[in-house]
């Protein structure tokens, strides 16, 4: 479609963005909604993060989205901080209030549980422990998420001890640390396992871990998407366990910000997947 001079606008800044599949994905619903708009790749290098960041309002931009390797920088540049984004430590979505000062949020939170309730109908937080991998960025929103869904426990592994005791002491809940040399062992007894690390994603290693311990009704979700299927779902699938991959948690976590740059709440649907995995 043609825009207009009165176009919204909205991107995602990162460095680099080239391989960022947000345009693709945010270009789809403005031409389905057929909206007078533009989603915009923005290559940001790190020392003008802060001269990009405050001209938005003033280049008529209604938000962005922020990927590495700014998601934390990012926090001390905006006017409003919302409490989730402050709590996990990073800011993946702007919005231009309509006074012109920037709001942080971070919607990743939300693109997991909502993939995960989605993926998986019948599984719900109190059904019993969830057993995550990783103790980076993507992590900290997984467990912000499972600690305000109410889940009863977590079992917090990763390679280096140091960050998951961290994590655990700033966001709080029900978090246990378990040893990683000891990681399949503490699969019994969990109603749901995450891998929050890259491990398993294309051109990395995949993730080491036995899953015989693992109840058979446990659901399995591997926030990697390339490839769609990693090798821990594979074989998760194979042995009958529920499987959940990561495409969702990104198409789910891009709606709250399109629907506040854009003033229409976007679905997602398979049209939408299918779309997004052939770019």
């Amino acid at each position: 479609m043609i825009l207009s001079g009165k176009a919204r606008l909205a991107g995602v800044l990162g460095w680099p963005v080239s391989h960022s599949r947000s345009p693709r994905l945010h270009g789809f619903w403005l031409r389905q909604l057929g909206i007078d708009g533009a989603y915009l790749p923005l290559a940001v290098a790190p020392a003008d993060l802060a001269l990009v960041v405050r001209a938005l309002p003033r280049m008529g931009f209604a938000g962005a989205n922020v990927t590495v390797p700014h998601k934390e920088k990012v926090m001390a540049l905006v006017d409003h901080l919302d409490p989730l984004a402050a709590r996990i430590g990073a800011v993946n979505t702007l919005v231009v209030r309509p006074d012109g000062s920037l709001e942080g949020r971070n919607t990743d939170a939300f693109g997991f549980l909502e993939n995960l309730r989605c993926g998986c109908p019948g599984w719900v937080a109190s059904a019993g422990p969830a057993m995550v991998i990783g103790a980076g960025g993507a992590a900290r929103a997984v467990v912000a998420a499972l600690v305000d869904a109410g889940i009863p426990e977590i079992r917090l592994t990763n390679r280096t001890a140091e960050r998951a005791d961290q994590l655990a002491a700033e966001l709080g809940g029900p978090i246990r640390v378990v040893p990683w040399h000891q990681r399949s062992d503490y699969l019994a007894g969990a109603a749901l396992l995450v891998n929050t690390t890259t491990q398993g994603m294309t051109g990395q290693p995949g993730l080491e871990l036995d899953l015989s311990a693992l109840p058979m009704t446990a659901v399995v979700n591997d926030i990697v998407y390339v490839p769609l299927e990693t090798d821990l779902l594979a074989r998760a699938r194979a042995r009958g366990n529920p499987v959940v991959d990561g495409l969702g948690m990104l198409l789910y976590q891009a709606v709250p910000g399109f629907e506040a740059w854009f003033g229409s709440r976007p679905e997602v649907t398979d049209e939408l997947r299918a779309f997004v995995l052939a770019g």
